[in-house]
């Protein structure tokens, strides 16, 4: 899991890098410009980024699923072979789709305004600014969508749906609470993640405002990453157990 949590780590700093630094330039000059090529590149990064992160999260419950519903099994399953494995796998197809995606996207012809109605380069703002037939595009985005999207959603459901079965056969209400506090992390990060994603990508739009889709795609963008090491951390004993002693030292400091 610590592994899995590393690499977490670095999906959420490239994300972060990719789009904070631009989207804090836009914000205080009140607008901001951007090269084709910068547009595509941030497109690129962003994709790979959330891609991998989908596909990583369903990795992750799937290591909770064998933790609790195998415990025995665990370290014959979970190996560092697997685990190395499933990485190398997980951002190859976060890569191969975010080219895929910066490709197609490249392609189509913008002879019309050239002002993206949103906080960074983003494949809907993008396609609204288009004058090409983008059917294509958004039917490879459906088909791609698949393996990125749905099978990993399909996975983490199927994880913890197995997961609470197994919990709830626990006699002693000790045992299910923890239980249930191994996955209780990644089972946070999983609903703020995929919620604002499938509020922004799978909800019609004309049931939000483009505001509330900026507000949406800041959560998955800037918050995520954010409160992500928060969540993990705040499940360590050892952290909590410094951040106590912290809290405890500058009491003290301030009574006397």
């Amino acid at each position: 899991m610590y592994f899995y949590i590393s690499q977490l780590s670095i999906s959420d700093i490239l994300l972060s890098t990719n789009i904070v630094p631009n989207l804090l330039h836009i914000l205080l000059n009140n607008g901001g410009t951007v090269s084709f090529i910068g547009c595509m590149t941030q497109i690129y990064f962003f994709d790979c980024t959330e891609g991998f992160e989908c596909l990583l999260l369903a990795v992750m419950s799937y290591d909770r699923y064998v933790a609790i519903c195998n415990p025995l099994r665990y370290s014959s399953v979970m190996t560092n072979i697997f685990c190395v494995t499933s990485i190398i796998i997980s951002w190859l197809m976060g890569n191969v789709i975010a080219f895929i995606f910066t490709i197609t996207s490249s392609k189509l012809n913008f002879c019309g305004s050239n002002i993206i109605d949103h906080l960074f380069c983003d494949h809907v703002p993008l396609l609204e600014l288009s004058c090409s037939d983008t059917f294509s595009v958004h039917l490879e985005i459906f088909i791609l969508g698949v393996p990125s999207v749905m099978v990993p959603t399909s996975i983490i459901v199927m994880s913890y749906t197995y997961i609470v079965i197994s919990v709830l056969r626990i006699p002693s209400s000790t045992g299910r609470q923890k239980a249930f506090s191994t996955c209780s992390s990644h089972l946070i990060v999983v609903s703020i993640f995929y919620w604002t994603m499938f509020s922004v990508y799978i909800l019609p739009k004309r049931e939000q405002t483009w505001v509330s889709s900026k507000i949406l795609s800041l959560l998955y963008t800037v918050f995520t990453p954010f409160i992500n090491p928060i969540i993990y951390s705040l499940r360590n004993k050892d952290i909590k157990k410094a951040i106590k002693q912290t809290l405890h030292k500058h009491i003290c400091r301030n009574k006397h």
